[in-house]
């Protein structure tokens, strides 16, 4: 957090599209060298371009790019030998230029670990989306889709062919759900293969199939290979509609059988590690929330042997994430939302000091745990409110200490702003606290004109840097940003997510107000110009804010819910929703209770509505039956829409008209500009 405003001239909007976005991070078996993603605009402006990175962990060295393809590489992952694997959609220089179509379809490609060209080593029809090694053997897990009914990859190849050349593109589904985010899931069904380790600059064979006619049970899930290759653990959908679930598997590598370690009808695995000596796993275990309690998260510990397991956290009133096991086995590192941030702690596994917990730093918000193979260090990426993701190298013991930042793109980086705490009281005496952005220049003398970010999820908090989010966007534009967290906010333990439950338009809203009030008491801030915007939830917040109070200027909505009962029917992921408020048809009452449309007679604060059509989390009828309903009732309002966006708006133009188009209806309401439409809209 800093203590003195500082301003960097180009921190603007086209400045901030090209700097390097950080994500993900491996360290080899030696532990001398770390690799990272870093995304930037590619030469067109049009998408993200993501290229390897790596890294020096005793921080000596400046980053050095190891890959620069054109399509671009991620989910890098080492071999025992130090070489280095990662899926790109690049071309094969070796395939006739005809051999394929123009589809642009992920395989695996092998860098050496003394440098040179990176080959291909594994492609499928379908193209991979996940790679996992195991980390002595080399055995190499990935997932790939094959087609019902195909018997091997070639057979899969027909079958793709055969649709293509006839022109079919419609799908029959049989399950529920048939659609994840922003896509609809098929025609093929995710399976896994097992191959050897690579060697040499040849392909290797496609592997084994573990899984064949898996359904639908692969997608989306997590997946950890035992350190000898003789076991994959995956997580593995239940099918059932009305109680969606993640069980947890063993598959044997070398005969396909599978085991469930874990199958409890109240709880799903989240992200699952396995002990360095392949006797243990650690997983989230995530209990599902019914319309009277919300969900909660632990650490469970698995044997995998006997396949008994027990909670790793009884007493942690957090939600530990991540879990990652420290090199001799004797302890887990994990990370937990807390207070605004995301620190870093460690648990003892076994011995007397089993279940002991540490805290190893309470400032920043820490991800992609790397321990070190001598057990004394442990890397990490680590960001804050203030601060993008960077690397980081930590004792891997002691507590509350500071980490060493180590040279990673982009940083360090300058940012227009002060960053500090904002304390308030909810009306039933619960504490509750908020970040605030100050631009350069806020003073008693000339207050800020205030915006409200409220952030989606719901279970989630403002406890990290956001490239979609970004508050050091407004206030270079002179805005201060409060970034609240109210009722149904993770990380200020258990009872607080309870408060909310099912109560989104009674508890998160009034600590929302609650937050605001304390915010626009300060000095430099001006209360009487402030506006409120939210995406997702923080946009279904933002609707239920338009309907029941005046107090902002104006407020902008992203992928937000306007009917509740309507969402239910329509979202790709139902069961979530009868969990938080009931099945629709027994508790139709507390749906429309907590309704953002309910008020829409009430509004007459100006609305800008943004949603992407390839949204399904939150579909797009939300924000057409919304902008139906204010034009209808006369409210002054604009809506801005993204044919080819999803959930979130991913390419670097139409970041640009969002955040133009954003400031420019933020300027006219809040600042009294006159609008002016942004270029090329």
């Amino acid at each position: 957090m800093t203590e003195e405003p500082t301003a960097e001239p180009t921190f603007d909007l086209d400045h901030y599209l090209t700097l390097p976005r950080v994500a993900g991070l491996v360290l080899s078996p030696d532990g001398d060298r770390l690799v990272t993603s870093v995304a930037r605009p590619g030469p067109d402006g049009k998408k993200f371009v993501t290229a390897l990175w790596q890294l020096d962990p005793a921080g000596e060295r400046p980053p050095r790019r190891l890959t620069r393809s054109a399509p671009g590489e991620r989910d890098a992952a080492f071999l025992p030998d130090g070489s280095l694997l990662f899926t790109s959609t690049r071309r094969d220089p070796e395939a006739a230029p005809d051999a394929e179509d123009d589809e642009e379809l992920a395989g695996i490609w092998r860098l050496p670990a003394g440098g040179g060209e990176a080959h291909l080593v594994a492609s499928t029809p379908a193209g991979i989306d996940a790679l996992r090694v195991a980390g002595d053997a080399g055995t190499v897990v990935y997932r790939t889709g094959v087609h019902p009914g195909a018997d091997d990859l070639e057979a899969d190849a027909r079958l793709h062919r055969a649709r293509k050349d006839a022109g079919v593109t419609a799908q029959l589904f049989e399950t529920y759900p048939i659609r994840y985010w922003d896509h609809y899931l098929g025609p093929r069904e995710p399976q896994l293969f097992a191959a050897p380790p690579p060697a040499g600059e040849g392909r290797t064979a496609p592997g084994r199939p573990l899984t064949p006619s898996p359904g639908r049970a692969l997608d989306e899930v997590e997946l950890a290979v035992t350190p000898d290759g003789g076991a994959v653990l995956a997580g593995w959908q239940s099918g059932e509609v009305r109680n969606p679930r993640t069980l947890l598997v063993a598959i044997d590598t070398a005969s396909g059988e599978r085991r469930v370690l874990l199958d409890d009808p109240a709880s799903s695995v989240g992200r699952v590690a396995c002990s360095p000596d392949g006797r243990l796993a650690v997983c989230e275990r995530i209990r599902h929330a019914d319309p009277d309690h919300a969900m909660d998260v632990t650490l469970w510990l698995v044997d995998l042997d006997g396949g008994g397991g027990r909670d790793l956290l009884p007493d942690l009133d957090l939600w530990p994430q991540e879990p990652a096991w420290a090199a001799d086995g004797r302890a887990v590192f994990f990370v937990a939302d807390q207070g605004g941030r995301a620190p870093l702690f460690r648990v003892e596994v076994g011995g007397d000091a089993d279940g002991r917990v540490t805290r190893l730093c309470a400032d920043g918000a820490f991800s992609d745990l790397c321990p070190a193979p001598d057990g004394r260090r442990l890397y990490a990426l680590r960001a804050g409110i203030d601060a993008p993701p960077g690397a980081v190298a930590l004792d891997a013991a002691a507590a509350d200490q500071r980490p060493a930042p180590l040279p990673t793109p982009g940083l360090p980086l300058r940012l227009p702003g002060t960053l500090t705490e904002v304390n308030a009281r909810a009306g039933d005496g619960t504490p509750l606290r908020a970040w605030l952005v100050l631009p350069v220049g806020a003073t008693p003398d000339r207050p800020a004109p205030l915006v409200v970010f409220i952030h989606g999820g719901p279970l989630m908090s403002w406890s990290s840097w956001s490239w979609r989010w970004n508050p050091y966007l407004l206030s270079a534009a002179g805005y201060a940003v409060l970034l609240p967290d109210p009722a149904l906010s993770t990380g200020y333990g258990q009872a607080f997510v309870e408060r909310g439950h099912g109560r989104w338009g009674d508890e998160p809203f009034s600590d929302l107000m609650a937050l605001v009030d304390a915010a626009v008491a300060r000095p430099e801030l001006d209360e009487r110009r402030t506006a409120a915007m939210g995406g997702s939830f923080g946009g279904y917040m933002a609707n239920w804010v338009a309907g029941h109070t005046d107090r902002f200027r104006c407020i902008v909505t992203h992928a937000s819910i306007w009917s509740l009962e309507q969402f239910h029917g329509t979202t790709d992921h139902a069961a979530w929703w009868e969990r938080e408020f009931g099945a629709p048809e027994t508790a139709a009452e507390r749906y429309r209770r907590h309704s953002p449309d309910d008020a829409v007679g009430r509004i007459r604060t100006p609305m800008l509505v943004i949603h992407g059509e390839r949204d399904h989390r939150v579909p797009i009828g939300e924000a057409l039956r919304l902008w139906t309903d204010l034009t209808r009732f006369g409210v002054d309002a604009k809506l801005l829409y993204f044919p080819d966006e999803n959930h979130w708006i991913l390419t670097p133009q139409h970041a640009r008209v969002w955040y133009r188009t954003v400031l420019a209806f933020l300027d006219q309401h809040v600042l009294g500009k006159d609008w002016v439409r942004p270029e090329l809209l």
